[in-house]
């Protein structure tokens, strides 16, 4: 491996998780390319596995190489994981709208209970109202009645006593 066909990997501008990353990416494209997984281009069988082993080198001595054939494999698997990493976030996406609107649904069925037992409450109350003022009058009546009662005994008792007097 010359110097000049690969660059320290720290060279270019990352943050230390995201030269990691790299560092990964670029053994697993190494291993995509070794098994086959990877276009080599023109290049023949001798001249991936040579490249393969300059990659591995590289990689293992923290630099990336600058040779097209690692580039690319390097370019499709970072490609690949952007692809696997963008649909696990639509999936995420699809799986928060669902949760999101079950919520929804469920706070709406919540809604609508609450109201129809504050209507039922309502309800009750006002026949509970409605049955205070049947008792209300009702007690007054029974006064009535009592105070008649007594007036009536009252007149029974002396018309006894009318009635002793002259006999």
């Amino acid at each position: 491996m010359s110097v000049e066909t690969s660059i320290p990997d720290t060279s270019l501008g990352l943050t230390s998780s995201e030269i990691q990353i790299l560092r990964q990416q670029q053994q697993i494209a190494l291993q995509g390319s070794n098994s086959g997984n990877v276009s080599r281009g023109r290049g023949s069988v001798v001249n991936s596995n040579s490249s393969s082993r300059a990659t591995s080198a590289a990689s293992t001595q923290g630099r990336l190489l600058l040779d097209p054939t690692s580039l690319r494999a390097l370019s499709h698997q970072l490609d690949y994981l952007q692809e696997q990493i963008r649909s696990r976030i639509e999936h995420l996406e699809e799986q928060m709208q669902l949760s999101i609107q079950n919520s929804c649904d469920r706070a709406g069925n919540v809604i609508r209970d609450a109201d129809a037992e504050i209507a039922r409450t309502r309800s009750i109350l006002a026949s509970i109202d409605e049955l205070e003022n049947e008792l209300t009058k009702i007690k007054h009546i029974r006064d009535i009645v009592k105070t008649f009662r007594a007036r009536i005994e009252g007149l029974d008792h002396r018309l006894d006593q009318a009635a002793r007097h002259r006999r």
